[in-house]
C-alpha cells in the first residue's frame, strides 16, 4: 500500500483559513477522494484539551516556552494517534496547521528561539514533516481587518497588532528553513486562493503518482 499524503496548511489567525480548508475539502469531494482533516492544536480528545488549555483568555500569565512545550505535547499525541495512522493506511491528510505554527508563533514572535522550538518538534513529531505546505500569505494590515470582526477572542488573538506583526516576518523567514512550502496569496477572493490551493495539490499529488 502507497503511504499516504500529509498536507498542512499554514497562517496568520485571519488569513482565511477556515474558508480555504472547506473550499480545499469541497474540491476532495467533487474528485470522490476521501480526505482525513484535523486540526492543531488538537485533533484527538487529550490535544483538545490542551488546545482549551492554550486558548483560554484567563491563561495571560503563561510562559512562552510553557506555551511551546504544551503545543509539542498536543502534537505528539496527535501525530501518534491521528496522523501515523493515517499515513499508514494510505490516506490524505488535510491538517490546519503543523510544526511550521510553532517555529513562527514560539520559536519567533514568542521569542522561545528558532532552534529550540524546531528540536522541541523533531522530538515530539519524530521529525515528521508535511509532504506538502500551504501557506496563506496576506499583509498584516489585512488579516487585522479581519480580525475586528471576531466578537470573541481567544488568548492569542488578544496578543496584540505588534504580535501579529511579528507572526508575519516569522513566517517570512521560517518558510525558508522547510522544504514542500507553497505560498499562496491569500489576499485575493476566497474564489481564487481556493483555486490556487487545489493547484498546488493537485500538482503535489500527481508528481507523487509519477514517482
Amino acid at each position: 500500500m502507497m503511504r499516504g499524503f500529509f498536507i498542512a496548511l499554514e497562517g496568520s489567525d485571519g488569513s482565511g483559513k477556515t474558508t480555504i480548508l472547506n473550499g480545499i475539502k469541497a474540491h476532495f469531494a467533487q474528485e470522490g477522494i476521501p480526505v482525513l482533516y484535523t486540526r492543531e492544536p488538537g485533533g484527538t480528545p487529550i490535544a483538545e484539551k490542551i488546545r482549551a488549555i492554550l486558548l483560554d483568555p484567563a491563561h495571560q500569565e503563561m510562559d512562552p516556552m510553557t506555551e511551546a512545550l504544551l503545543y509539542a505535547a498536543s502534537r505528539a499525541q496527535h501525530v501518534r494517534e491521528v496522523i501515523l495512522p493515517a499515513l499508514a493506511e494510505g490516506k490524505i491528510l488535510l491538517s490546519d496547521r503543523f510544526v511550521l505554527s510553532s517555529l513562527v508563533y514560539q520559536g519567533i514572535a514568542r521569542g522561545v528561539g528558532l532552534e529550540k522550538v524546531a528540536a522541541i518538534n523533531a522530538y515530539a513529531t519524530g521529525g515528521l514533516t508535511p509532504d506538502l505546505t500551504l501557506f496563506l500569505d496576506v499583509d498584516p494590515l489585512t488579516v487585522l481587518r479581519r480580525k475586528a470582526h471576531h466578537v470573541q477572542q481567544d488568548r492569542l488573538e488578544k496578543a496584540g497588532d505588534a504580535f501579529f506583526q511579528n507572526v508575519y516576518n516569522g513566517y517570512q523567514q521560517a518558510i525558508r528553513t522547510m522544504n514542500n512550502v507553497v505560498v499562496v496569496d491569500a489576499s485575493k477572493s476566497p474564489e481564487e486562493v481556493i483555486a490556487a490551493s487545489w493547484k498546488a495539490i493537485d500538482r503535489a499529488l500527481t508528481s507523487r503518482q509519477e514517482k
